[in-house]
């Protein structure tokens, strides 16, 4: 569970460094559901025996799944302002697919806050570098620059 902050500390935490999370498994069946839900069935994802066949030798993590996990993970090291009403995904400035999640993968996150910027009253955009490493891998899966708006409730 996250630490929770005060407004002074979350409007101050440009700079802040979190993580790691705990590791997380990317298993096949997860990816198969990801597919289902996408209708993305592309063989490197879903066709064990085919993707054995390419580069990668086994079948690979949708970059798109790798991406949606940094919401699990992400939320397990982020410190929350203890006046917190709600915070909503507003975006991306850059993202980067560096290395395949293969099957059965365990991947973690680490963060870093590279801005917060009051955009209205009691709204404020913070912009944090997320890095997805990979367990025993060098290259990390991802790195992105990710928006959030978070919304404070008034004192």
């Amino acid at each position: 569970m996250p630490a929770t902050i005060s407004k002074e500390e979350f409007i101050a935490s440009t700079g802040a460094e979190y993580g790691p999370s705990e590791w997380m498994k990317v298993d096949q069946d997860r990816i198969n559901k990801f597919a289902d839900a996408t209708d993305d069935h592309q063989f490197i994802h879903v066709d064990p025996e085919g993707a054995k066949e390419t580069p990668f030798g086994t079948t690979i993590a949708h970059g798109f799944l790798s991406l949606s996990l940094l919401v699990p993970l992400v939320s397990q090291i982020t410190p929350k302002p203890d006046n917190v009403k709600m915070g909503v995904n507003y975006g991306l400035n850059k993202l980067r697919f560096l290395a395949p999640v293969k099957v059965n993968s365990e991947i973690r996150v680490k963060s870093k806050v590279l801005d917060v910027v009051e955009k209205r009253p009691g709204q404020y955009l913070t912009t944090t570098e997320v890095t997805l490493e990979i367990k025993g891998e060098k290259t990390p899966a991802l790195i992105a620059e990710w928006l959030g708006m978070t919304f404070l409730a008034d004192e």
